[in-house]
């Protein structure tokens, strides 16, 4: 199951979004269809027309109705929009500069190598190198560098940023290469896999949304989808995220995408949730699979009052000691962005992953879309 970056202008960043809103009514300008099929539309069977929602549907919630994923407990019907997080403009990959080349990751004299995490990667290719190089896991050719060390991605390689094709192909080699020498590099499934796969398998498409017309096309486009990444998807790239596992347990940490309790709807083991989600997958119903984005997009169920008891509850079910997530950005759990106060000022520079809910969770999305920290961090965290 498990598994060359370019360079070019610099990325231009809207402001962060304050109170995570959009209104109930969003118009769209239509679905993108690849020009590879101008007579097929995105997402339609061979020989099936795609339905499309009706003029004037509301995309969103109801009017007057609040949007939810912010929060731990949301409407059952709530539509995951661009609250969610902020959507980027931009243009090319982004140039970064590397630092002085660190040495090959630490290997023990015997047993399994050292275990690495990496938060939310968004499409900034050229971040996740300098950080996996940073950590001594790639050498400077960006060549599997760490031998038999662990590494696993936490789910959500594209949209927003300018290269998420390209960061699906480096983690698939690295998956390769790992594997030759006797580690191994392996990844989730985030809420941003199955928004992409959607949007390319039921494009418009209505969806039972629960709270007004929706559709994966208009959810995709809302939430930073980039043509360059559709135009360049292939079908190994979408078998490859379909059959990402949601969850696993490694070395006492139960590692998840997202931070939320809705694990606990598709299974009371590890292997009953992945089993569970990658049928549903399969069986390619549109209002399922929406319904698994939505629920998969909840955030914030260990912040705040009651949040060590929603970590315990799936650290009881699911084993493991401490949980680890991506997903929501570590400025919002911290309550530094999206808030009325400090409307004028910068964006906090996160430089290490939060450890929060009495110690039980730790987040590893340091908000690379925000002019963030892209997170690479080996557990368990030093210190």
């Amino acid at each position: 199951m498990t598994q060359g970056a370019g360079q070019g202008p610099e990325v231009l960043r809207t402001e962060t979004l304050r109170d995570f809103r959009v209104p109930a009514y969003v118009h769209e300008t239509g679905p993108y269809v690849p020009s590879t099929s101008p007579d097929k539309p995105l997402g339609a069977a061979e020989g099936e027309p795609l339905g499309a929602a009706g003029p004037g549907e509301p995309f969103g919630a109801a009017p007057g109705e609040p949007f939810g994923d912010g929060f731990p407990e949301e409407p059952d019907g709530y539509t995951p929009t661009q609250r969610d997080l902020p959507v980027i403009n931009r243009g090319d990959t982004v140039q970064v500069a590397v630092g002085p080349e660190a040495g090959p990751a630490p290997q023990p004299a015997e047993g399994p190598g050292p275990l690495y995490v990496v938060g939310d990667v968004h499409g900034y290719l050229d971040q996740l190198i300098a950080a996996l190089q940073e950590q001594g896991l790639l050498d400077a050719a960006g060549t599997w560098s760490a031998g038999t060390a662990r590494l696993w991605f936490l789910g959500d390689f594209t949209d927003r940023g300018p290269d998420g094709i390209g960061v699906i192909d480096l983690v698939m080699r690295l998956s390769a290469e790992a594997a030759a020498v006797g580690g191994y590099c392996k990844a989730l499934m985030g809420n941003h896999e199955l928004l992409l796969l959607g949007a390319r398998r039921f494009g418009d498409t209505p969806v039972n949304s629960g709270a007004g017309t929706a559709t994966f096309q208009a959810a995709w486009l809302l939430n930073g989808g980039q043509k360059t990444d559709m135009d360049r998807l292939q079908d190994h790239h979408l078998q490859w995220m379909a059959r990402l596992d949601a969850m696993e347990e490694v070395d006492g940490h139960l590692l998840v995408h997202s931070d939320t309790t809705a694990y606990l709807d598709y299974g009371d083991s590890i292997e009953a949730v992945n089993d569970t989600i990658r049928e549903t997958l399969t069986r390619n119903d549109a209002d399922e699979c929406w319904d698994l984005f939505r629920k998969l997009t909840r955030r914030f169920a260990f912040r705040d009052d009651g949040g060590a008891e929603a970590v315990l509850s799936l650290l009881d079910t699911y084993g493991g000691t401490r949980i680890v997530h991506g997903h929501s950005p570590i400025p919002y759990l911290l309550g530094e962005v999206g808030s009325e106060e400090g409307e004028d000022s910068p964006s906090p520079v996160v430089e290490e992953p939060h450890l929060y809910a009495d110690g039980l969770a730790i987040a590893m999305d340091g908000g690379v879309t925000m002019a963030g920290k892209l997170l690479v961090r080996q557990l368990p965290l030093a210190g």
